[in-house]
């Protein structure tokens, strides 16, 4: 088997958030994405994380972790410019599969991340669903794949691509594959169901 290695695409705009910046939300004492890039460097994969051009703050909230930061001049177009540029960084480290992580996430945990890669063959696609069935994040995606995503357009994401191949899905507990958190009112609910 294979290296996997471990893209966040980090890059959007937080446009439902209002002015505020979503990855950069509090969870469990640091920002978001923060967060979420330690959550995935404790698997020992390599990580790259796609940033807007201009993301000072996102930048500052990974300080010091040892991960590759991709600047996407084009985020602005959609998710497609992010999984286009960590799929060019995955070919070039020569990677068996690689994983797509969003950083907008915040129950996955470490032994849903275990599980996922536990599951990889390095052949196949896998997708992570939630406890109902619901297809979520995160993604796995052979090495022989990866040249399609380079080729993706939009704010779809990987979604065609996903739908032209077998997918394998990987059952994680309650909603952890599929809490996304957009909005302010999102994040308040999510929070005070926390207590």
């Amino acid at each position: 088997m294979g290296s996997v290695a471990i893209l966040i695409p980090a890059a959007g705009a937080s446009s439902r958030m209002r002015g505020r910046d979503k990855l950069l939300e509090t969870v469990r004492g640091q920002p978001l994405l923060r967060d979420r890039v330690t959550l995935a460097l404790a698997t020992g994969c390599p990580i790259a994380v796609t940033l807007p051009p201009e993301s000072g703050t996102r930048r500052a909230a990974l300080d010091g972790l040892r991960v590759t930061l991709l600047a996407v001049p084009d985020a602005a177009t959609g998710m497609s410019a992010s999984l286009r540029a960590g799929a060019e960084w995955a070919i070039a480290q020569e990677v068996a599969a690689l994983m797509i992580l969003l950083p907008d996430l915040p129950d996955l945990t470490a032994s849903d991340m275990s599980l996922m890669l536990q599951a990889n063959d390095c052949e196949t696609i896998f997708r992570a669903c939630d406890a109902h069935g619901t297809p979520g994040h995160p993604v796995i995606l052979p090495a022989r794949r990866l040249t399609e995503l380079t080729r993706i357009t939009g704010d779809t994401g990987a979604r065609d691509l996903l739908r032209k191949h077998p997918v394998t899905p990987v059952t994680l507990p309650d909603r952890h594959a599929t809490t996304d958190l957009d909005t302010p009112e999102a994040w308040a609910a999510w929070r005070a169901a926390q207590h």
